[in-house]
């Protein structure tokens, strides 16, 4: 036997096999810490993006904007895999070792580095792309999914954990909503081609003032549509677990405001400023309605308030930076409408026939 437990891989093969253990949940410190390495790493991302938009001689992989991306991604996944080893010392093996909510981070991990490694491989035999295309390279979106899915790692846990209660405090769920506000940011940077955020107070009023049917403004109302759904969901994916704390909507639009802003070098200051009191305004409504999963009305009456005060906030801004409102009526007083109806189906979407006290917990 002895001879058998000594063949080269046998030793690894026995980490692989669960030994039983319920898996434990991860303490605030260590899901704070992976969300603060998630910060560095989504930052880096942030500057990579502001570099391909606005420096167009980028003719390297080896940037500093990459430095900061994959250095970010290496501490991450070195603290990631830190948790893991810790619970295989302590005796732990298999699923038992990995701490609750970061099982789908672990699986993450080598699918980006590999991500990185095509990334490497796709610019320098193909060069570095520019707008549109950089959006759609293969590469990119293997980076961009796992990385989502490594962000919101302290997310899950808190979600599995059941000391978190129903009614955690912001300070509570800070490491989840951090990596959740990343997460969505991200897939706002991804859909940059429909961003209302990137769009100027000026371009905004034109866009919903020309009377020739010009398809700026059909553009500009699909891309609040888009945006509204992508800002609305993640509140409403908390509301169905817990009460929402107020403070996580001005987080979640700032960081989707700054992505934005990285993108257009900031010189959209009116449009940022909009979405960044748009998120306090919601946090408002979030600390007067407290939607939850078994309030139904309230659930779907925020659902429908929160898109409505984003997007006339949005119009209102754009139309004082420019001194005037836009010269078609129904488009700036209907859109606001539309997002708020689109809410509406979103909230029935979420809490279809949920049973009171019923609350779903997830396990990954």
């Amino acid at each position: 036997m002895a001879i058998v437990a000594n063949r080269p891989g046998v030793g690894i093969r026995a980490w692989l096999v669960d030994s039983g253990e319920p898996r434990s949940a991860p303490t605030y410190r260590a899901d704070l810490v992976t969300s603060l390495l998630g910060v560095w790493f989504g930052v880096g991302l942030f500057l990579d993006a502001w570099a391909h938009s606005n420096v167009p001689e980028l003719e390297s992989f080896f940037t500093p904007w990459h430095g900061v991306f994959y250095s970010g991604f290496t501490a991450t996944a070195i603290w990631i895999l830190w948790l893991v080893w810790r619970n295989l010392a302590a005796g732990r093996r298999g699923l038992a070792a990995i701490p609750l909510g970061y099982g789908l981070a672990v699986i993450a991990l080598p699918v980006f580095a590999a991500g990185g490694v095509a990334d490497f491989i796709w610019h320098t035999l193909l060069g570095i792309e520019q707008n549109i295309t950089i959006l759609f390279s293969p590469s990119h979106l293997v980076l961009i999914t796992s990385m989502i899915v490594i962000l919101t790692a302290p997310l899950r846990s808190a979600w599995s954990n059941p000391t978190t209660g129903t009614a955690p405090s912001f300070r509570r769920l800070l490491p989840g909503l951090l990596g959740l506000a990343f997460a969505a940011s991200l897939i706002l940077l991804f859909m940059s081609y429909g961003n209302p955020l990137q769009w100027g107070g000026i371009h905004i009023v034109t866009a919903f003032s020309n009377q020739e049917g010009d398809a700026g403004g059909a553009q500009l109302a699909i891309s609040i549509v888009a945006a509204n759904l992508l800002l609305l969901a993640p509140i409403l994916l908390l509301a169905r677990r817990w009460q929402v704390p107020p403070g996580f909507a001005t987080l979640l639009y700032a960081v989707c405001a700054i992505v934005s802003g990285a993108l257009t070098a900031f010189s959209n200051l009116a449009t940022l400023a909009a979405i960044v009191v748009a998120g306090v305004l919601v946090d408002l409504l979030l600390l007067w309605l407290r939607p939850a999963a078994e309030r139904r009305t309230t659930f779907i009456g925020f659902a429908m308030l929160a898109p409505f005060v984003t997007w006339t906030v949005y119009l209102g801004f754009a139309s004082v930076s420019v001194g005037r409102l836009p010269s078609i009526v129904e488009l700036w007083t209907g859109v606001p409408i539309v997002a708020a109806l689109h809410g509406l189906l979103l909230a029935v979407l979420c809490v279809p026939g949920v049973v009171a006290g019923q609350r779903p917990v997830v396990r990954t």
